[in-house]
Formats: C-alpha cells, sequence, structure tokens
C-alpha cells in the first residue's frame, strides 16, 4: 500500500506575550483658570500605530492615543498614552501580518488606552470622558487603498 503524500500548511501562530503601558503624558496648561469656564470641550482624538520586529515572529506594537480638550480656545487638557504590546506572530502570510500588526493587534490594545485616558481625564477632575470604539479594521483598508491609488496614480505618471 502507497501512502498518500499530505502536505499540511504551516499553522498560523498568534499570542499575547505582554501587554503593557509604554509612555503616559497628561498635562492641564490652562489650570486653574479652565475650571472656572462652562464645561464645553471640543475634543479632538488622534490614533497612531507603530511597530518593530523584536525577533523571528516576535513583534511590539503601540497605539498611540491622544485626547485634547479645548474650552474656549484653550487647551483644558492634554492627554496621550503610549499602549505598548509584545505578539507572536508566526506562520502569516505578508498580507494577513500587515493586518495583523496594524489592525487586530491595535483592536486589542485599545481598550486598555481607553481605559488609561478615562482614569487620567477623571484624576484630572475633568468630567469622565468615554472614547468610542474604534474600528481598526476599516482604518486599515482605507490606508492599503490610498497606498494602492497612489501607487497607480505614480505609475501612471510615469
Amino acid at each position: 500500500m502507497a501512502e498518500a503524500a499530505t502536505t499540511e500548511a504551516p499553522q498560523v501562530e498568534f499570542s499575547i506575550q505582554r501587554i503593557y503601558t509604554k509612555d503616559i503624558s497628561f498635562e492641564t496648561p490652562n489650570s486653574p483658570e479652565v475650571f472656572q469656564k462652562e464645561w464645553k470641550p471640543e475634543i479632538k482624538v488622534d490614533l497612531d500605530t507603530s511597530s518593530n520586529k523584536l525577533a523571528d515572529n516576535v513583534f511590539e506594537v503601540v497605539l498611540t492615543l491622544t485626547v485634547t480638550a479645548n474650552v474656549e480656545d484653550k487647551t483644558a487638557f492634554l492627554c496621550e498614552v503610549h499602549q505598548g504590546g509584545i505578539f507572536t506572530l508566526g506562520n502569516m502570510p505578508e498580507p494577513q501580518l500587515a493586518h495583523a500588526i496594524n489592525a487586530y493587534c491595535p483592536n486589542i490594545l485599545f481598550p486598555y488606552a481607553r481605559e488609561t485616558v478615562s482614569n487620567l481625564v477623571n484624576r484630572g477632575s475633568f468630567p469622565q470622558i468615554n472614547l468610542a470604539p474604534v474600528n481598526f479594521d476599516a482604518l486599515f483598508a482605507n490606508y492599503v487603498q490610498q497606498q494602492a491609488e497612489q501607487q497607480q496614480a505614480a505609475t501612471a505618471d510615469a
């Protein structure tokens, strides 16, 4: 009897090694004056991600979340959190790896960063701030689409 040759694709590997706070900053540059104003803030939220390869199949992903509250053209507070994570991402084709690093891992990190922002704002004696969930999958898809359009434009110009 001849044995059938079986070629199994390597199993995709994903695990969280560690989630940690890399950097925190909270400033109230216009206190105590800002506490005397009516609290009708304009809130601005900025997100950014970065990553670096630590070893084979091991990556650090850092989500930077910056929240700025302005009241009457004065900064009430500025809160910035760098939430880091170390992830094992093995046996993934490049598109899947890019998605994991730029969308899946930030989705895991965001609740930790959001909680830290909420705690810092509360400790600054400002009203509670609850940031809405972020769809990192959609943000990454938009980024990939923009990159493809820029490449097509560059090719058409050449």
